[in-house]
């Protein structure tokens, strides 16, 4: 709640004018049984006397306006603050997404992620309208209501001081049991999501594999335990209003029958027990108000702890005084680089090499090895655990992360575009001219494509249209990279769908785009880099061998046995 209210107090006029109207909508409320018991007191006599009446109703009538005019504003109000609020705790934990560290991507799922951001702020928002709606009012009632009260009759106003706290005890007994119900109905929420956002992204494979049975067999599993787990949760909050008007309805009788033998001693008026009953009825009403809040707090306190959770996951590593790397990169070097994902089970193991400009280093070796890893802790997306990688001499860990990646452009196996126009797909890495732009999508050969699209480079598309190949997303890819023109090149399978014509022809625009950069590609098709001038063969985190392609052929060893074995008839 601490956490919230720093939230909240960045719109502390607004929360003024929500308290003040909630304050004019009480008294103006709580003021309503006092005329309606004064009217009673004019017409309980032998004749109705009008000339009293007629005021009383009037003033009501200004009362009931009052009512409903500061009610509506509150309520404005209150929904003005809380989804403020959320769109700031949103915006924040978005932010957040886009500084995390990759290893947390890499071991979060993303639709689990993506239930935190939406989901569980959308709980905490209702829960938090709620409250704003319902625990000013209701204090401001209690408070008020007691001041009447006890200014009509001490005596009953000191027995319903004494039994009402009665339903206060039984709900927070009961929302005790129910926190921890809510917090594992947000968690269950959140693999729910997860599962279905992998689901749709992969909808082609499960049709393919015939796994649609499976599948929903575990998404019943996950959907079930859900559905036990809300149930016990909203079962035991759903005891608390009950619970609590059953006791209130008790105490409303005990006082009822106070008040009528009190009435009948002659010491209170009809109008004045009237007017005492609606404000025992208003003072109990609050109390059933305020539980049902608690309840909602429970569901949305556990759905903030973990949006808060992700907003304190740590930022990706930074450092105060960065160094500037040269616009010119001459050498890269790794030296005893040691590297794992997991502590137990070592990756890469002591590598050393080094690069110069304009050089072509070709990665290869069989899926595991570690070539994805070495290009992953060359971008900084994962922080080496010793040793030292170095360009012109100055360590990339005393480097600042964003300029360091800008010496860099990566194709990946994996293509990625956003839901926009091919223009901004194309000119995300660097803004061009339009004749710069159709002269790359041209050297890719992507241009006539584009032509024949409804409007052509404003045509958007997604990385999940089926309006465009995987192919054809590569070609894009590629040609992002040849726009942005970066002075170290990064292929990792590049044109892996791509047909082999396509292929010799982008091979050739990739050799006039590396002319003078230096340029690491990783292959399992060894044909596409015999050209390099240096290829590192990797082999359970290790450099196993280091050469150019004759140099390795002659050698006999494991490239050797790795080229022959594709090359095999």
């Amino acid at each position: 709640m601490r956490r919230l209210f720093k939230y909240l107090s960045k719109y502390s006029f607004l929360i003024f004018l929500s308290l003040l109207m909630a304050a004019i909508s009480v008294i103006s409320n709580l003021y309503i049984p006092v005329l309606v018991g004064q009217c009673l007191d004019c017409m309980i006599s032998q004749a109705v006397n009008f000339s009293l009446l007629i005021p009383l109703l009037k003033k009501m009538l200004i009362t009931v306006s009052i009512t409903f005019i500061s009610q509506y504003l509150l309520n404005l109000l209150n929904n003005r603050i809380t989804f403020n609020s959320c769109c700031d705790i949103r915006n924040e934990a978005f932010n957040k997404l886009l500084t995390l560290p990759i290893s947390y991507i890499d071991s979060h799922q993303s639709g689990e992620i993506t239930s935190r951001i939406i989901n569980d702020i959308d709980t905490l928002s209702d829960g938090l309208i709620l409250g704003f709606t319902n625990f000013f009012t209701s204090i401001l009632t209690i408070i008020l209501t007691l001041v009447y009260m006890f200014k009509i009759n001490v005596h009953i106003a000191l027995l319903v001081f004494i039994l009402t706290p009665l339903s206060l005890f039984a709900a927070r007994f009961i929302s005790k049991k129910t926190n921890s119900l809510f917090g594992s109905q947000a968690k269950i929420k959140g693999i729910q999501t997860a599962y279905i956002d992998e689901m749709v992204n992969n909808q082609k494979l499960v049709i393919a594999y015939n796994q649609q049975k499976h599948n929903q067999e575990n998404f019943n599993e996950i959907n079930k335990k859900l559905a036990d787990t809300s149930q016990k949760a909203i079962f035991f909050s759903s005891l608390t209003n009950p619970t609590t008007r059953f006791i209130n309805a008790l105490i409303y009788a005990v006082i009822a029958i106070s008040g009528a033998t009190i009435v009948i001693g002659g010491t209170l008026s009809v109008g004045n027990l009237s007017t005492f009953l609606s404000y025992a009825s208003q003072y109990t009403k609050p109390f059933n108000e305020i539980s049902g809040v608690f309840v909602e707090l429970q569901n949305s306190l556990a759905c903030a702890k973990r949006v808060f959770q992700l907003i304190d996951q740590p930022n990706e590593s930074t450092i105060q005084q960065p160094q500037n790397l040269n616009n010119d990169i001459q050498t890269i070097a790794f030296n005893n680089v040691c590297f794992s994902y997991n502590q137990n089970k070592p990756l890469l193991q002591n590598l050393n090499f080094h690069v110069q400009k304009g050089q072509k280093i070709a990665l290869v070796g069989p899926t595991g090895c570690g070539k994805t890893t070495l290009i992953n802790l060359l971008m900084r997306f994962y922080d080496i655990d010793s040793g030292i990688i170095s360009m012109d001499n100055i360590n990339i860990n005393n480097a600042d992360k964003a300029d360091l990646r800008n010496h860099f452009g990566m194709v990946l196996q994996e293509s990625w575009l956003k839901q926009e126009s091919i223009r901004d797909n194309l000119q995300m890495g660097r803004q061009c001219s339009d004749e710069e732009m159709i002269n790359a999508c041209k050297q890719c050969y992507i241009h006539s494509f584009i032509q024949r699209l409804p409007q052509q480079y404003d045509t958007v598309i997604s990385e999940n249209s089926d309006s465009i190949s995987a192919g054809q997303k590569q070609l894009l890819c590629i040609a992002r990279i040849m726009i942005q023109n970066p002075q170290i090149l990064i292929l990792d399978e590049a044109t892996s769908n791509i047909d082999t014509r396509t292929e010799i022809n982008v091979q050739k625009a990739f050799d006039r785009l590396m002319k003078n950069k230096t340029a690491f590609i990783v292959a399992h098709r060894l044909s596409t880099i015999i050209n390099a001038d240096c290829i590192l063969v990797m082999k359970d985190g290790k450099i196993i061998e280091k050469g150019n392609h004759e140099e390795l052929l002659k050698k006999h060893g494991f490239y050797y046995d790795l080229y022959n074995s594709q090359f095999q008839h």
